[in-house]
């Protein structure tokens, strides 16, 4: 248990480079970009397994996943759709009326998604990616995946509409993805969560390709007070924990016996977990007990961490919701957890770890639109906007800036 004061002075966040990693990582990638598919089969057989391929999933091998799952879990993928679908049409960029000066919104062309496939099988990776990218009007969707390609996660491809779906992983997925090979076609944007390895791949080749961010281990910061369910929160810091070993909780509590009640009943609930040995080691290394002295050192605590989650579950928790700005996503009150938003409320569960909530917002139907201004100046407004711009030109010493603007002031000549 640290006071808040304690927990600032020693904290360090996670997400600094990996630059151990990072040349190894690079290498990778300029063997995908000169090498190709021969390269992919390579990593592949290396990472994954001799036995392991890459290789498309065809159309009726996506089908035929999205039938074999229990009608419970597709009428779950099913319903997760259509939440995702209402809240990323709601905030979905509009068009602005086409008067003087005026954006227009662009779907990308091309992206391409990350599915993890490692500790665990993420459909819902595919329901938050996919999803977004199809409300935007993106025209084509690759999805990556590492081999042989879980059931659930091609059955949420099918559902959402993905154009192509291969079984490659890791580092060698994202250089396929940002650079092309024979086989699979580059991409204009890459999404999706990540080990270290893939985050790092991401960082090394984005300006040749957009990318959503450069995510570090997943993180939950929640705020307890004497009203708060002890057994719910405690249940909230292990389904964060069971993410991996490097996953971050964080229990701030306004009082000393909740905190420690809380504690008390994460440990009892970890042994008996089924990802128990995952959960314990999360627990043990990245997993910070806070007591705050009260509600405004707790919010002070949530702005300095930026969590890429941030769960309040005090009584006064709705209040919260204005003056907690760092966080990817804030669930207020006892009934949002966490996992709610992983799967189903609406908003991704793609989101700025990190720290990186201080100036970065979660992924939305937005971050697959392009927005150009278009303008449009009559010749009656003409001369207010050039008479501020030929000045600013020649303090420049720009002058054919300054010479094409006064050109036009008298509406031209015919000589």
């Amino acid at each position: 248990m640290q006071t808040a004061q304690q927990f600032k002075q020693s904290y360090r966040p996670a997400g600094e480079d990996n630059h151990d990693i990072a040349g190894r990582v690079l290498d990778i990638i300029r063997d995908v970009r000169q090498n190709g598919d021969t390269a992919l089969a390579r990593y592949t057989k290396q990472f994954d397994g001799e036995g392991s391929e890459v290789r498309k999933i065809s159309a009726e091998e996506l089908k035929s996943a999205y039938e074999s799952i229990s009608a419970e879990l597709r009428q779950a993928l099913i319903a997760a759709k259509e939440n995702i679908e209402a809240y990323q049409s709601k905030i979905k960029w509009q068009p602005a009326e086409p008067e003087g000066f005026y954006p227009v919104f662009h779907p990308i062309g091309r992206v391409g998604i990350y599915v993890p496939g490692g500790k665990a099988n993420y459909p819902s990776t595919v329901l938050m990616t996919a999803i977004p990218a199809k409300v935007a009007g993106v025209r084509s969707i690759t999805v990556v995946t590492p081999p042989p390609g879980n059931s659930a996660t091609l059955a949420a491809c099918y559902l959402c509409g993905v154009d192509h779906v291969y079984t490659v992983g890791g580092v060698q997925g994202i250089a396929a993805l940002a650079y092309g090979t024979e086989t699979i076609e580059r991409v204009d944007k890459i999404c999706g969560p990540g080990n270290a390895y893939v985050a790092m791949a991401k960082k090394l080749v984005y300006g040749d390709v957009g990318i959503d961010s450069v995510a570090g281990p997943s993180e939950l910061a929640i705020v307890v007070d004497k009203s708060s369910n002890a057994e719910w929160a405690a249940l909230d810091l292990l389904a964060q924990a069971e993410h991996d070993e490097q996953a971050r909780t964080y229990l701030i509590s306004l009082d000393r016996d909740k905190l420690e009640e809380v504690g008390r009943l994460a440990v009892r609930f970890a042994e008996e977990a089924p990802r128990s040995e995952i959960i314990k080691k999360s627990l043990t290394d990245n997993h910070w007990a806070i007591l705050a002295e009260n509600r405004d050192e707790a919010v002070e605590l949530l702005n300095f961490i930026a969590p890429e989650h941030a769960a309040v579950q005090t009584e006064d928790a709705e209040s919260y919701a204005e003056d907690v700005t760092n966080a990817g996503a804030l669930f207020v009150g006892g009934y949002s957890p966490e996992a709610v938003g992983d799967y189903s409320a609406g908003p991704s569960h793609v989101l700025p770890t990190g720290g990186n909530a201080r100036f970065q917002s979660g992924l939305s139907v937005n971050d697959f639109l392009t927005a150009n201004a278009v303008i449009r100046v009559d010749q009656a407004d003409y001369r207010r906007y050039a008479e501020a711009g030929i000045p600013i030109a020649r303090a420049e010493e720009l002058y054919a800036h300054a010479a094409s603007m006064e050109a036009r002031l008298n509406g031209g000549s015919d000589d």
